[in-house]
């Protein structure tokens, strides 16, 4: 059964992570990088789903130094309270709490970490792919800083995941400038689909582009 648990990240400040064991003999492990909405039901519900497909996941609170257990409605006004936390925490330190959470599952005795994030923390799931060492792969889900982080080099296996009717994040657009600099890298863009499909809520749910999304997920992070 998941619980919250507290990390320290390197500036010695311990923010908060909700945690599960895996349920079967564990493959390894995974981090599950929170939605501007912080560590709601539905980023809770990813890390069980993980944790039942044989991976210890963790999923860090970001916000913490901002406002302790921050969580939001997903409602005009919680959404413009989750841009401006994810507008104050520094991208650096936001990775760097990655690191920490890797460090702990490696602790913990998983010798291959990967990475998964949703929207704000597809981007951050870029970028981890890119900028941190020691992750065995990475799944990105309709982050919109990718296409301007499309020139970095993932250090790691990563498959990025869009949606054909996203508003805000033109699929066809982001494809391109990753294919420009990495033709390797796999980008699905789910026809029907919009922003946040992986998400349960009924206004964003696409039960089959989610599903599909994540069968390509474990697969990667099996094979890695």
């Amino acid at each position: 059964m998941g619980e919250t648990i507290k990390i320290a990240g390197a500036d010695g400040f311990e923010f908060s992570a909700y945690h599960e064991p895996a349920f079967t003999p564990r493959k390894g492990g995974v981090i599950v990088i929170q939605e501007i909405f912080g560590i709601d039901r539905h980023v809770r519900a990813d890390v069980e789903r993980w944790a039942k497909a044989g991976y210890e996941a963790i999923a860090p609170s970001l916000y913490d130094r901002c406002q302790w257990g921050f969580t939001a409605k997903h409602d005009p006004e919680g959404m413009q309270a989750g841009i401006g936390h994810a507008r104050a925490t520094p991208l650096e330190q936001a990775l760097s709490d990655i690191a920490a959470c890797r460090a702990f599952l490696q602790g913990h005795g998983s010798e291959k970490v990967c990475v998964v994030g949703y929207c704000y923390g597809g981007s951050l799931a870029w970028l981890s792919a890119c900028q941190l060492d020691d992750i065995a792969a990475a799944s990105s889900y309709y982050g919109s800083l990718v296409q301007a982080n499309a020139g970095l080099t993932p250090k790691c296996p990563v498959i990025v995941h869009l949606g054909r009717t996203d508003a805000g994040i033109p699929a066809d657009a982001v494809e391109a400038a990753i294919h420009a600099h990495n033709p390797g890298v796999p980008v699905h863009i789910y026809e029907g689909a919009g922003h946040g499909f992986n998400n349960e809520s009924p206004e964003r749910y696409n039960a089959e582009a989610a599903d599909l999304a994540r069968h390509r997920t474990l697969e990667l992070f099996d094979q890695a």
